[in-house]
Parts: C-alpha cells; sequence; structure tokens
C-alpha cells in the first residue's frame, strides 16, 4: 500500500509542471492561432494616457506563457493569462490573473467583419458582469472596437 503512495506521489509531483507548461503553450497557441497576440487599441494613432486611451498588448514570453499588458501612460502593469480557448462561433475566452489586484476576470473578445476585435464578456470570479452580450452592463452602451496597432 506504501508503494503504491509513494508511486502516486511521485507521479502527481512529475506530472504538474507539465501540466501547467501544457496549458502555457495551448493559450498562446489559441491567442497565437485566433489572431490576439500584438498591440491593440481604441485609436493607435493616440498615445496612451489619461483620458486618452490604453494600449493592450498581448505577448508570448520567452517561457512560452501568454500575458496580457496594459498601458495606460501613466501607469503599467502586465498579468498573466492563465487561460485561452476559442468557442465554436469564434469567440475568443481569456482568464486573466491581475496580481496587483488580487483578481481573476474572464472575458470573451469576437472579431468583426472590419478586423477589429469587440469584448462580448468580462467578469469576475463572482460571475459579476461588466460587459454581458457586448453592452456594458452600468450604461447599456456597446464596448468599444479594439483595432490592432502596427
Amino acid at each position: 500500500m506504501n508503494r503504491h503512495w509513494c508511486r502516486l506521489t511521485l507521479a502527481l509531483l512529475f506530472g504538474l509542471p507539465l501540466t501547467f507548461n501544457a496549458s502555457a503553450e495551448s493559450a498562446a497557441q489559441a491567442a497565437r492561432e485566433w489572431g490576439l497576440i500584438g498591440s491593440w487599441a481604441l485609436d493607435c494613432s493616440v498615445p496612451p494616457g489619461q483620458g486618452q486611451g490604453t494600449l493592450l498588448v498581448y505577448e508570448v514570453k520567452p517561457d512560452g506563457h501568454l500575458v496580457h499588458k496594459r498601458d495606460f501612460g501613466d501607469a503599467k502593469d502586465e498579468n498573466k493569462v492563465l487561460s485561452a480557448m476559442v468557442s465554436d462561433n469564434g469567440m475568443l475566452h481569456l482568464r486573466v490573473s491581475f496580481s496587483k489586484l488580487k483578481v481573476t476576470r474572464e472575458f470573451g473578445v469576437m472579431k468583426q467583419p472590419d478586423g477589429t476585435i469587440r469584448a462580448m464578456y468580462n467578469r469576475n470570479a463572482k460571475e459579476e458582469y461588466t460587459i454581458k452580450d457586448g453592452n456594458f452592463t452600468a450604461n447599456g452602451n456597446p464596448s468599444p472596437a479594439q483595432h490592432k496597432c502596427k
């Protein structure tokens, strides 16, 4: 019986790092294949800054992990993408850990016919939405289109 537990423990210890690395690679692969990698903004000609906009960057790090960077002009952060997958309808679903805020958020983006992307939903772990069905829950306005910057 002891030998069985020892084998199970070793399998778990050595198997977990492979699982985490595989999920990191699959998130990066899903984002890459979907076309998310790069910089996105409401208006790429406007530098990030208070009241001017935010630059969102999705990047694959040398270790294979996908990160979500935000540049607000006066503040920047980098957050780990925990998962990324594409559903049958073409929506890219992302789960991001915002470490400084100590919160994990899930959001889905859809490609638009003109090549832009829009957030279709954005929610916290309690499933409290800030964007639902492509609209802000606070005022009902549609989420804006993000353009890929060169």
